[in-house]
């Protein structure tokens, strides 16, 4: 009896995390419910296991932030600092924090030997901004979730045709992606950040409606692509931390 006890014990789990049906069962679950009775439901109930919020601290960052703040302020908050940010996206990332209360921020920084092996003049985004990116977002993501089960962003279906089909869960390698303001329109945004008197970024009011490093971000003329302004010139959409399946999801209410 002794023995098999300790066999039960010994085995290892491989299975992983998450599989698409869960995904899948998740979107059926939260069909339907409001963002913020959503989120309440899956950082109350740990649904997710560990989890983090994966924030830009950009043009609408404010929202998800809040909500998840209203939820449970603890919930880790990862930002990638890239050495790249404009100086008002770091002061509004204090700002968001100190204001919101939230209180487990995790600056998350390139490795400094990588840096002097592949970007030694920190000039590499302008010949190739995907392996800077790479250098200064992905690999340093990628090391950080290694204990978390699940992430939340802040994307949008309106931002960009590339996120046109994202469902609220979709599966990240075998991690949960929770995209819960997928289905949310610019004018919610609007309304959201005038409801709870959320400060905007200050550089949105200058035509910056979408903002990562500041080499890589530039304004954007009314009426287009909210992220046409991110690497102006280059075949470039996305930064390459938000990979998944475009699974797609029927429409849910926003609020």
């Amino acid at each position: 009896m002794a023995d098999a006890a300790l066999r039960r014990i010994d085995r290892i789990d491989t299975s992983p995390r998450f599989t698409a049906a869960d995904a899948h069962r998740l979107n059926n679950l939260f069909r339907g419910r409001y963002t913020a009775e959503m989120l309440r439901v899956v950082l109350g109930e740990r649904m997710l296991g560990d989890l983090a919020v994966v924030s830009s601290f950009g043009a609408e960052s404010a929202v998800l932030l809040h909500l998840v703040a209203q939820a449970d302020r603890t919930t880790p908050v990862l930002f990638l600092e890239t050495g790249k940010h404009f100086p008002e996206t770091l002061a509004y990332r204090d700002e968001l924090v100190a204001r919101l209360g939230l209180t487990d921020l995790r600056n998350l920084t390139p490795d400094e030997a990588v840096l002097q092996a592949r970007d030694e003049t920190g000039l590499r985004w302008s010949y190739d901004p995907d392996g800077c990116c790479e250098i200064r977002k992905v690999a340093p993501l990628e090391k950080a979730l290694t204990g978390f089960d699940a992430t939340i962003t802040g994307r949008k279906a309106f931002q960009a045709a590339t996120r046109a089909n994202l469902p609220r869960f979709e599966l990240d390698g075998d991690r949960i992606k929770m995209n819960p303001l997928i289905t949310w329109s610019q004018q919610d945004l609007e309304d959201y950040f005038a409801r709870h008197d959320l400060p905007p970024h200050p550089l949105v009011a200058q035509g910056y409606p979408s903002i990562g490093c500041a080499p890589c971000t530039s304004k954007v003329a009314p009426g287009e692509d909210p992220r046409s302004g991110r690497w102006k010139g280059w075949d470039k959409t996305e930064c390459g931390i938000h990979v998944g399946l475009k699974d797609g999801d029927p429409e849910q209410p926003s609020f």
